[in-house]
């Protein structure tokens, strides 16, 4: 029992950064749909520092620095969809498709690329750092808690407090609901709606080392982050686009999602005799049916999706 809520908060806080993430960028009226590229630049970026970073550095030093490659990643590769989509109009889901497709592909060869230059033997995609237990885990009795648990439920108080109680967060809302009538009060759409895509940057970004750092000290990135983006747009959707909603949310994607992993310490679940890609499959299955009854009572930005055009009244 203790295993399953173990990787349920953590699997729950992968989901609820990324989340988070598209939340902002909807708020300014654009969607993206990269986050699930977003998610693998950020977890390269934060591998590479965890590979190449000395040991000796201590373990505060690599946490700060991985969370800050991380972040920084994950907004650099977002500047794809900012200047694509808000710069030049085009259409955002075509973009982000296009961001998750290149995204892959990219680290892929660029794994690669390392690897071979390192051992010409070697042309896996395969990444090997410190285990994470080793900076990132701190056992408390039976409970392993990771720092990033900490980062999440920071980031969420965050996301509450600047989308509701700042001028900031209520400006960006404005422009995601009201573009013309935000501009008509001197409020630069185009800004806030560059500010909503790089934060979803950053935290997409820093949920894809979440994501490839829960207990393995190697990552091949052929295989990605196994839609986890996808999933953060579920829990986003059935969250109604308000951070608490989201963390509730990410509780439930994730509670399922780690139920295939530790399917096989309940006797009840073992005896049914399914077999473990059943459960595996079960946080994608439950997403298709929330997103079903989830889109009647929808309550999206008005503008998202919508390029913003000065002269449009």
């Amino acid at each position: 029992m203790i295993l399953l809520i173990q990787y349920t908060i953590l699997f729950a806080s992968v989901l609820m950064l990324v989340a988070l993430g598209g939340c902002f960028s909807e708020h300014s009226g654009v969607i993206n749909l990269g986050l699930e590229g977003i998610m693998v630049m950020g977890a390269l970026g934060g591998a590479l520092t965890m590979k190449y970073l000395p040991e000796a550095s201590g373990v505060f030093v690599i946490i700060l620095a991985v969370i800050a490659v991380s972040i920084l990643s994950g907004v650099l590769y977002s500047f794809l969809l900012a200047i694509a989509a808000i710069n030049f109009k085009a259409d955002q889901t075509l973009v982000g498709t296009a961001m998750n497709m290149l995204a892959a592909a990219a680290a892929t060869v660029f794994v690669k690329a390392i690897n071979m230059a390192e051992n010409p033997d070697n042309v896996s995609a395969t990444i090997q750092y410190i285990k994470p237990k080793e900076a990132f885990i701190v056992n408390i009795g039976s409970f392993q808690f990771n720092w990033f648990m900490l980062v999440a439920l920071l980031a969420l108080i965050a996301a509450h407090i600047v989308l509701y109680r700042t001028r900031f967060g209520l400006r960006l809302m404005a422009c995601g609901e009201h573009p013309q009538a935000a501009d008509s009060v001197g409020i630069n759409v185009l800004k806030m709606r560059w500010a909503g895509v790089l934060i979803s940057g950053m935290l997409g970004g820093l949920g894809g080392i979440v994501y490839i750092t829960a207990g393995v000290s190697e990552w091949k990135f052929e295989v990605g982050v196994a839609g986890f983006g996808f999933l953060a747009l579920a829990v986003m959707i059935f969250g109604q686009w308000k951070p608490v909603n989201i963390a509730l949310a990410a509780l439930l994607f994730g509670f399922f999602r780690a139920l295939s992993n530790v399917y096989t310490g309940f006797p009840l679940l073992a005896s049914l005799g399914l077999p473990g890609t059943i459960y595996n499959m079960m946080p994608y299955i439950i997403s298709l049916v929330v997103l079903v009854f989830a889109s009647t009572n929808s309550r999206a930005p008005k503008a998202e999706g919508i390029p913003y055009d000065k002269g449009t009244r």
